[in-house]
């Protein structure tokens, strides 16, 4: 898979996802290592989800993850928790951002509820 194609995918899956609930600006990079190297962000702004094929400076958090692991957390098929605690995800920055963004995006679709409240009890920790 393509760089272009890893950006398309995410920005499908996530554009269109509910941010309604945050009223705050939240920025986090994301660097794909592996197939389809390259840098892209998830910005919530205006209770809306960007994401850009672009880095992003003055962020909140950072995000080094394998494109394979992206789309396993977007399917359901792996969690937040489960992929940074295998170390396949290296997360840094705000947590209480990254705790927001979290429940819009690195939980499965299929299972939210159980996802949010064990990412949830990962980043209180």
């Amino acid at each position: 898979m393509t760089y272009e194609e890893i950006v398309d995918k995410v920005r499908s899956v996530y554009e269109n996802a509910d941010a309604r609930d945050i009223f705050e600006h939240i920025a986090v990079q994301v660097n794909v290592v592996g197939e389809g190297e390259g840098i892209f962000y998830l910005e919530i702004a205006d209770r809306h989800i960007s994401v850009e094929p672009y880095d992003y400076y003055d962020r909140d958090g950072l995000i080094i993850i394998s494109a394979d692991t992206i789309f396993d957390i977007a399917d359901g098929k792996m969690t937040f928790h489960d992929a940074y605690h295998s170390g396949v995800l290296q997360c840094y920055g705000n947590m209480d951002k990254m705790r927001k963004l979290q429940k819009i995006v690195f939980g499965p679709r299929v299972t939210r509820r159980k996802t949010v409240k064990k990412i949830d009890a990962f980043l209180d920790e």
